[in-house]
């Protein structure tokens, strides 16, 4: 009997280190995203104003209206400027200066490139009139026995494709890993398709944590 109690006091404190080194990886869990959000939405919100009240002329400003400091006024007025050149360039004359503003970007080499990758990169994931793709599913790629998420941009490719196949085919986009603006174009059978319960964004927010934050059961059911 003095032996067993010996051992049962010799295993609480491991339980007890065990249950304290859980709480304190929850806590860091819990915490970290939240104070990385705030340091780094406080220090660009900062920056924002300090690039704002360079562009704003003295007499403008809005310290010389108001007796105290207005933290993020800077990001306020970047908001409106930004609101003001979105309903300028949906206009004709607007859509005209920004054709022709394309057109010199596009005979500069290497400016070129960085801003059609940037611009490709912002459509892609911020504009809501272009869906591109409808649903999230596995393909097995690049080989047989291996499986990748892919995004279907076209349910049923028809034409030449699927001629020169002989079966009915799905146009999909395979991204790369964590960049998913860059991949490849494939055509896979309907019957070797898996479809996922999953939405575009959470797929796309799956490729870009390297398949790290995964959607899970609760998030879909909400």
């Amino acid at each position: 009997m003095a032996k067993k109690k010996q051992r049962k006091k010799e295993i609480t404190p491991v339980k007890k280190g065990g249950r304290l080194k859980n709480y304190l990886l929850t806590g860091i869990i819990v915490t970290a995203p939240l104070a990385i959000t705030v340091y780094m939405s406080y220090h660009l919100v900062i920056w924002i104003n300090e690039v704002t009240s360079r562009l704003i002329p003295q007499q403008w400003k809005i310290g010389n209206f108001v007796p105290y400091a207005v933290p993020g006024a800077g990001l306020v007025l970047l908001i409106i400027g930004l609101i003001l050149i979105g309903m300028l360039t949906t206009g004709y004359v607007g859509k005209f200066f920004l054709r022709m503003w394309e057109k010199i970007i596009q005979k500069m080499p290497v400016i070129s490139s960085i801003y059609s990758l940037f611009k490709q990169i912002f459509e892609t994931f911020l504009s809501q009139k272009n869906r591109s793709f409808s649903e999230v599913v596995l393909v097995e790629y690049p080989r047989k026995g291996l499986w990748t998420i892919a995004f279907v941009s076209k349910d049923v490719t028809g034409g030449e494709i699927d001629g020169k196949t002989k079966e009915k085919t799905i146009s999909v986009y395979v991204p790369t890993t964590p960049n998913p603006t860059s991949g490849f174009l494939i055509f896979v059978p309907q019957k070797d398709v898996i479809k996922l319960d999953m939405s575009v964004e959470e797929g796309i927010k799956y490729v870009l944590s390297c398949g790290i934050v995964a959607p899970t059961d609760e998030e879909k059911q909400d």
